[in-house]
């Protein structure tokens, strides 16, 4: 990881938009709003290598109760180099500093990343409990 560098700021528009991109996202991401988005972060890290981001985190939610790990996002050419643990242990490193007790932290796992997250302690409920979305479609 020493050629990496890690910086606790948010990605720019561009560079969101060229991971997006990069993991096959584009087609699901808004970005006529994607910059109020990533501005709302509570906490944002990106991952670069000369200057060009392979990878990135960020975590939302109200600040008080509810945490939401999202976009965790490493370019495929970087994957498999331990980047993702990177990103993983900055954040929950992070909300185990700075959020209160019993602060609920929520995340989505695509299909096959599972394990990858139960690394981190988070566990799947079902069935007791299932997480439920819904993506509003104006068109």
């Amino acid at each position: 990881m020493t050629k990496y560098k890690i910086d606790y700021n948010t990605p720019t528009l561009e560079e969101y938009k060229y991971l997006c991109e990069s993991v096959g996202w584009t087609n699901y991401m808004n970005f006529e709003v994607v910059e109020t988005s990533l501005r709302n972060s509570i906490h944002c890290i990106t991952v670069k290598e000369n200057d060009q981001i392979v990878g990135m985190g960020r975590i939302v939610g109200d600040g008080a109760i509810y945490f939401y790990i999202q976009d965790i996002m490493v370019h495929p050419d970087y994957q498999k180099n331990g980047i993702g643990n990177v990103i993983m242990n900055t954040l929950v490193e992070y909300l185990n500093t700075n959020a209160p007790d019993k602060a609920f932290v929520g995340l989505f796992a695509s299909e096959g990343t599972e394990t990858f997250y139960e690394k981190f302690n988070f566990k799947d409920f079902t069935p007791n409990m299932t997480g439920m979305f819904t993506v509003i479609t104006t068109k």
